[in-house]
């Protein structure tokens, strides 16, 4: 059961980092590589405990529909997305936001187990375990300039002309 965790500091509160992460637009926007689409269940807004949300996308030249359920909330410390239905045998993703002296730890946990018992472990090891940590990197990153561009536009400051 491969699992992945990314680590990345935020230079944001992490009220703003945990609603930017359960945000149905944000991740459409973030993951618009895949062309992924809310198509059933919350489709915009911020998902809230005990919500769905199906999603249509393309991975591999080939579009699959996933729907993730929100099956723990503790705002704005961490939430819990786990598939209900879609590709994998089965997913839980936990989201934590640690405050720091800098601002936010945002950690994400991916685990997963593919489908397809042998096969499904060999794909994990040629492609599918790289694969997903390569998306889930660019849609924490896509949060992070999202979090950090909000708060730089909020305090009307611009890094650029205070620098020394």
């Amino acid at each position: 059961m491969p699992s992945i965790r990314i680590e990345l500091l935020i230079n944001a509160p992490a009220e703003v980092i945990f609603d930017l992460a359960r945000s149905i637009d944000i991740h459409a926007k973030s993951t618009a590589q895949t062309k992924e689409r809310p198509i059933g269940g919350r489709t915009s807004g911020l998902i809230e405990l005990g919500e769905t949300v199906t999603w249509e996308a393309v991975h591999f030249g080939i579009k699959q529909k996933l729907t993730a359920k929100i099956t723990e909330m503790d705002r704005p410390y961490y939430f819990v997305d786990e598939q209900v239905r879609g590709a994998f045998k089965n997913f839980k993703h936990s989201h934590e936001f640690v405050p720091v002296e800098d601002g936010t730890r945002m950690i994400d946990l991916f685990v997963y187990t593919s489908p397809m018992g042998v096969l499904g472990k060999l794909a994990d090891k040629w492609f599918l375990e790289a694969y997903m940590r390569n998306f889930l990197m660019q849609r924490n990153l896509y949060i992070k300039f999202a979090a950090e561009e909000t708060m730089r536009l909020h305090t009307g400051i611009d890094d650029a002309v205070y620098e020394k």
